[in-house]
């Protein structure tokens, strides 16, 4: 009789907005988690839930077969990346979940292929509402061998699909996010030309739903606009980079994309001024763009 294999021992680096929840989802599906992050306190948060937390990252990978990071950006992946080399064994496998630039999830790969490390580059969609539910559209690039030994962990957290070699995760991701902001910047249009027109903006978007104008965004964003509520959710700091990385992303590829050329301006406009706002402020920066006109008479609110 063939025995089950035992569940891997998973580290996980990164325990922020979208961390935190992704970890616990591992701990709740009975995996060992070992956590680590730059602030040891939202790591020892998890001790309640049986999570292993450690001050070095170092030594939350020396006894993990899968580690996964959930980080900012992609410098900050390679420098946490760098830190924990010295813990982390050949053979292990190497899931990093953040967005950042294909080239950097290229270069990462290779980077650790030298080392004997499987990599994956895993970045997600959900944002934090798909975190806690574990229902996360998780974008997977790497090899097939990688990806079949990921999968029953990456399941824990959402749907898993590989959409091809290392790199072409964060292309999938980028891509996701150029319809993501895109779409953040019509829908903010839209109800704004409602309300100046002189119809009821709440009215035309319940009258649009349904239609092919549907959307999630439209849904949850659209009426996050006419609340006015921008507390996170995904934040305008995140969703710039990201827009910034589809702009580079397009450029190695010899594109011009003139539609993501204007949403990453009008994000770029915000991000100075809003960083930890929701997305769906992208409407603020409309409304500066039209001094006088307003949506809503709802008091703005704002992270902080």
């Amino acid at each position: 009789m063939t025995l089950p294999s035992p569940q891997p021992a998973i580290a996980f680096l990164g325990i922020g907005l979208m961390g935190k929840p992704m970890a616990t989802r591992l701990l709740q599906a009975g995996y060992r988690v070992h956590v680590w992050n730059r602030t040891h306190a939202k790591a020892v948060e998890l001790e309640k839930l049986g999570a292993h937390a450690h001050e070095r990252c170092a030594d939350a990978v020396a006894a993990a077969d899968i580690v996964i990071t959930m980080l900012e950006a992609g410098p900050i992946v390679a420098n946490v990346i760098e830190q924990s080399m010295p813990g982390m064994r050949q053979g292990i496998l190497a899931i990093d979940m953040s967005s950042t630039r294909q080239s950097e999830a290229c270069d990462m790969h290779d980077r650790l292929a030298a080392q004997g490390i499987a990599f994956l580059d895993a970045p997600v969609s959900g944002g934090v509402v798909g975190a806690e539910a574990g229902t996360l559209a998780i974008m997977a690039g790497g090899s097939e061998a990688a990806f079949e030994r990921a999968e029953p962990v990456l399941r824990a957290m959402g749907r898993p699909t590989r959409v091809g070699g290392p790199g072409c995760g964060q292309l999938a991701k980028l891509c996701n996010q150029l319809i993501v902001g895109g779409t953040l910047a019509i829908v903010a249009e839209a109800l704004l030309l409602a309300q100046a027109g002189g119809a009821d903006p709440a009215a035309v978007r319940k009258a649009i739903r349904g239609g092919f104008a549907e959307s999630r965004i439209l849904e949850v964003h659209g009426q996050r606009m006419l609340d006015r509520q921008f507390t996170p959710g995904g934040q305008v700091k995140s969703q710039s980079k990201d827009m910034e990385n589809v702009i580079a992303a397009a450029e190695a590829a010899g594109l011009r994309l003139p539609v993501t050329e204007l949403v990453t301006n009008a994000y770029r406009s915000l991000a100075a001024a809003l960083p930890e706002a929701d997305q769906s402020a992208i409407l603020i920066a409309l409304e500066r763009a039209n001094p006088g006109a307003r949506l809503g008479s709802a008091d703005d609110k704002l992270p902080g």
